[in-house]
Formats: structure tokens, C-alpha cells, sequence
């Protein structure tokens, strides 16, 4: 897949200006008056927080596209400030414009990310529930969410059981918590894993697979 770095500013409705770098990954067969392509937005942990876009490739998606992971998805990663965590509202303003900027199907928007980036995954898919087809947190710490929003979004959750970083607790009340409001949600423990729980999910096409089965017809 081929990579573009770019930096994405706009205002957002607090008439607070956000500027988040990026990076953007685009299968080999896309085009701007081709056929259109799924949207996968990655938020990465913690450990990759900076002002240095090089850094994404240090682990999770980015790493595995950049070590040749082939996948069909027009694929935007972008990274969070030093000592900042993920601002559903900026994120919010970046997607929305990503949607616009590329030539990707509405219907088949995903969002996923790990650790610090699972928490970003829960807190905006909370906001952005009627525009995502499905969403895969990874090894996320528990968050408060109106399960009423997620009835309608595939949710595939994942957590290593030996996670020592955040417990497998906190996803188990994730779930617990969408599954007691009727929300379709699968679940996947690694028995062995400790808080990477990403590596075995990201190189998982059933992952990719089970994306591209959902679809949100209502936009």
C-alpha cells in the first residue's frame, strides 16, 4: 500500500482550532474517480503520542501495513499530542472531513484502535454511532457510553486475559454493558496475551473479513 503524510486543520464547533497530523494509507488500486473503498480509522496507543509521524509505525496497524499487510481499506491513522489523550470532538471533525476528501463508500466507515486508542474507539464511535458500519477496540480501558447508541453497530471487542496494563476486567464491563442493552457485540479474549492483544489482531484478516460484512445502509 502506498502512504501519504498529511496534516488535516479545522475549526470545530467550540470555535476551537485542532490540527492533527496523520497518516494515510491507500490500497493499490484506489483512485479518485475509481471505484470507491471502505474507510478504516486507526487510533494508536499512548506509547505513540507525539509530533513525529514516524512514530505510528512503531506497532499495531500502521507497523503491519508498512511490513506489507495488503488491505482494501482506505486506512487513516492519525496521532495524538504529547501528554494529550484522544478528543472525541476533533476526531469527529477529522473524519468527518476524510469522508469528504477521499473517494470512500459512506456505508462502509470502521473505526478501531488500541489501549489509550480503544478508549478514543468506544468515546467516538459514542458520537459517530449513526455514520460507523462496525468497530473493533482493542485491549481499551472501561468508559462510559450510552449503550443505547451502539444497538445498532457490530462491535468486536478484544483483550488479552494476562493483560497487566489494563485488566481484561475492563472489557468484560464493556460488554457487559452493551450486551445488557441489547447491543450486538462479539468478544474475544486471548487466554495468553498480555496487553498486546493487538499483534494476533491485526494480523487476523477474519478481522478484515468481519468488517466488510457490515455495512450501514442508513446513510
Amino acid at each position: 500500500m502506498d502512504h501519504h503524510e498529511r496534516t488535516f486543520a479545522e475549526t470545530v464547533e467550540t470555535k476551537k482550532d485542532v490540527e492533527i497530523p496523520f497518516r494515510t494509507y491507500f490500497p493499490n488500486d484506489y483512485s479518485e474517480g475509481g471505484e470507491e473503498h471502505p474507510l478504516l480509522l486507526f487510533l494508536h496507543g499512548a506509547g505513540e503520542r507525539g509530533s513525529d509521524l514516524k512514530r505510528l509505525a512503531a506497532t499495531g496497524l500502521p507497523k503491519h501495513i508498512e511490513d506489507g499487510l495488503d488491505i482494501p481499506f482506505v486506512t487513516v491513522c492519525p496521532q495524538c499530542p504529547e501528554n494529550d489523550w484522544w478528543d472525541p470532538i476533533a476526531l469527529k471533525a477529522l473524519f468527518e472531513n476524510v469522508v469528504t476528501t477521499y473517494n470512500v463508500d459512506e456505508s462502509r466507515l470502521y473505526l478501531s484502535g488500541l489501549s489509550m486508542g480503544g478508549s478514543g474507539t468506544w468515546q467516538l464511535a459514542n458520537i459517530l454511532y449513526e455514520k460507523l458500519a462496525a468497530i473493533a477496540p482493542v485491549c481499551p480501558p472501561f468508559g462510559f457510553v450510552n449503550p443505547a447508541n451502539f444497538k445498532d453497530l457490530p462491535v468486536w471487542c478484544f483483550h488479552g486475559a494476562m493483560d497487566s496494563v489494563i485488566p481484561v476486567s475492563d472489557s468484560v464491563k464493556m460488554v457487559r454493558l452493551l450486551r445488557s442493552g441489547g447491543c450486538n457485540v462479539k468478544f474475544t479474549v486471548y487466554p495468553d496475551a498480555d496487553h498486546d492483544s493487538w499483534t494476533d489482531t491485526y494480523t487476523n484478516t477474519a478481522l478484515y473479513d468481519w468488517f466488510l460484512e457490515h455495512t450501514n445502509n442508513g446513510q
